[in-house]
């Protein structure tokens, strides 16, 4: 992925994404019905290129003991107002497209996201469902995300809260 330069100013039709730009850093909490609930910490990037999408970047270790976890990576673009679309690619034989609702709020934004896609590599764990929701206030971001995987429905997978900076 080509890095974002801070030289650039955000294409205009992603203006709404522009409070999510930066980069975050906080900790996070895991859980689900076939696996041991765990704490993790996460890094998460959003850039611009000039081009009416934001780049992202994710990044999870262990809380414990800080062996890598996971990573995402992809595009999030805002295609009309009031709607958003994320493009995303894992290492673990997963592509997710999800799409939704960019909302402004009192003090921030709120992006509603569910998945309209699920690629799988034929090594990957059967995932048929994500849900995402971000709610930014100003320099610090909550959000949660819902999963239906390995035969289980969609519910309540990770949650965490990351400071800008």
């Amino acid at each position: 992925m080509v890095e974002p330069s801070p030289n650039i100013a955000p294409h205009p039709d992603i203006a709404a994404l522009a409070p999510l730009l930066g980069t975050w850093r906080g900790r996070g909490r895991g859980e689900y019905p076939t696996i041991e609930s765990f704490d993790y910490v996460e890094e998460i990037t959003f850039g611009h290129l000039g081009r009416p999408f934001l780049t992202y970047k994710q990044r999870t270790k262990a809380g414990a003991d800080g062996r890598p976890l996971h990573a995402e990576t992809g595009y999030l673009r805002s295609p009309a107002p009031g709607r958003v679309e994320l493009i995303l690619a894992h290492p673990t034989g997963i592509t997710e497209i999800c799409e939704g609702t960019i909302t402004e709020t009192v003090d921030g934004i709120r992006l509603e996201l569910n998945s309209t896609n699920i690629g799988l590599s034929e090594s990957a764990k059967p995932v048929t469902a994500v849900g995402r929701s971000f709610h930014v206030t100003g320099d610090t971001i909550e959000y949660t995300l819902r999963m239906a995987a390995v035969g289980e429905s969609l519910q309540h997978h990770l949650a965490a809260t990351l400071q800008r900076g």
